[in-house]
């Protein structure tokens, strides 16, 4: 057999913002990693562009925001169409909007400067598993003399990141149980148009949404009850979107200029698997769901910032056993849980006269502090828990609370925060006693690049602190707080590693 045209790691297909923010985790943690993507360029419309507040932290955590600004904010969230407070624990309370196309920047920027490859303009049309190895094969597009060329490339792991159609999870067999959309939400962007803004504005015959944004372009999205999802292949025409917001709202949006199209419908479904041996799935490849406020988007780059670090440490030969396994272990009961989220904000937003009591009663349900919290938080990300031994601190498992330090203890300058711990990538050992412990003894043995200490004191008026040592993962999520050496050992040992040899 040839020699690959490139050989690497792990082979990442798919260059949209979850493929990206994956070959960043993955390229910090030490990997070689190359992205395939089938667009020769930058997306030319705004897809999603909502960020949550989870999604802001692990930026955070990366040191990315300064790069990218302070966003715009989002607006009020919601809850099928019902306003609803988003306000949580997070210092990024709230949805932020960000065009995709500058999500895909800022990360392809971060992976490329860290070291990943990004190689456009190929089509993956075979995946072929061998012991150690996965070879893929891609087509570039038809060059000048109308020949198509074929790429290889050999691979330890490949992970599809290439979208709900996802070539990856067809080629690997990946079963992908659900069901097929019953309801259907038309979208377009559209010049030269004059209607009023609407927000989820109920007509007897359907809803209606309308915003006008940048450059005067207008962005319409329109459901009409009881119309059939549309079968045509790829996006509807303008004269369907205006034809059925004309039925829905009495007005004409005809004489318009569309600049994009599509629909999106109340479609749910989610691989079995998020692994088969060297292959793995992320993002909507892995879950199909309906784009109700951003959470699809989220609940992307969510699974990457979970999966980079633990490939990462596999290829490198650092993971402990069940390392690579514990990413569907954790991410599937968090894309199902999100799933059923979706769902029933699809029947509260595309159901009709038939749901508007309940609709009502959920207008109730949301005035009251700790049901509004407590779906906040699902949509924001940032209640997300991984399991836990029984009897552990109640913050294992949790993503670690935004703490400000003052001074570090370990450097002149020390990191400012919980957060920015966490940039170089690896395991943090945040100490807040300021003097050596037998925990401090105990993490030695993996302080050889996979875990760091930070020894400091919280930040006089900040919030105060819920643990006198916590131990981090890369992710951010708390893996032990305030427990036994021994607790803390064997953390170490699940997820970072055999100790290092003295």
């Amino acid at each position: 057999m040839s020699a690959p045209d490139i050989d690497t790691q792990v082979l990442v297909v798919g260059a949209g913002p979850v493929g990206l923010m994956l070959a960043g985790e993955l390229a910090l943690g030490g990997a070689d990693v190359v992205v395939l993507e089938r667009r020769t360029g930058p997306l030319t419309e705004s897809r999603a562009s909502t960020l949550h507040a989870r999604t802001m932290e692990l930026l955070d955590q990366r040191g990315l925001l300064e790069e990218l600004g302070t966003p715009p904010a989002g607006g009020p969230g919601h809850f099928g169409g019902t306003r609803l407070d988003l306000t949580t624990d997070s210092p990024y309370s709230g949805q932020w909007k960000v065009p995709q196309v500058r999500t895909e920047e800022l990360l392809e920027g971060w992976a490329t400067r860290l070291g990943a490859r990004v190689v456009k303009g190929h089509r993956l049309t075979d995946l072929r598993t061998a012991p150690h190895t996965v070879e893929a094969t891609a087509e570039a597009e038809p060059g000048p003399g109308g020949a198509a060329s074929a790429l290889r490339v050999r691979a330890a792991y490949v992970v599809g990141c290439d979208g709900e159609s996802s070539t990856v999870r067809e080629l690997a067999g990946f079963a992908f149980p659900g069901r097929d959309a019953t309801r259907e939400l038309l979208r377009a962007d559209v010049a030269d148009v004059q209607v009023p803004d609407r927000r989820f504005e109920r007509h007897p015959g359907g809803l209606a949404i309308s915003a006008r944004g940048p450059g005067g372009v207008t962005r319409v999205m329109v459901h009409e009850y009881g119309a059939p999802v549309g079968r045509e292949p790829g996006p509807p025409s303008f004269a369907r979107v205006a034809d059925t917001w004309r039925r829905v709202t009495g007005d004409d949006i005809g004489g318009g200029a569309p600049l994009w199209l599509n629909s999106f419908g109340d479609a749910l479904r989610q691989a079995s698997q998020y692994r088969r041996g060297r292959i793995l799935l992320a993002g909507d490849a892995a879950h199909h769901q309906m784009p109700v406020g951003g959470q699809a988007l989220n609940l992307g780059l969510q699974d990457a910032a979970n999966l980079g670090w633990k490939l990462a440490a596999e290829v490198r030969g650092t993971a402990g056993p069940g390392l690579l396994d514990s990413y569907h272990a954790e991410r599937h009961p968090a894309g199902r849980r999100v799933l059923d989220n979706i769902a029933a904000q699809a029947l509260l937003l595309l159901g009709g006269s038939g749901t508007e009591q309940v609709r009502s009663l959920f207008g109730e349900l949301l005035r009251e502090p700790r049901v509004r919290a407590h779906l906040a938080g699902t949509i924001a990300g940032v209640d997300v828990r991984y399991a836990a031994e029984p009897g552990a601190h109640r913050l294992v498992g949790a993503r670690v609370p935004y703490l400000r330090f003052g001074t570090g203890t370990d450097t002149a300058e020390g990191p400012g925060s919980s957060f920015a711990a966490l940039r170089p990538g690896r395991g943090v050992l945040v100490d807040l006693g300021g003097r050596p412990t037998p925990v401090l003894a105990a993490v030695a043995p993996w302080r050889d690049g996979r875990v760091d200490v930070v020894a400091a004191t919280p930040e006089p008026g900040g919030a105060a602190p819920e643990f006198t040592s916590a131990l981090l993962r890369p992710d951010g999520h708390v893996a032990w707080a305030d427990g036994t050496v021994p607790e803390l050992e064997a953390a170490l040992w699940r997820w970072f590693g055999p100790a290092a040899r003295r």
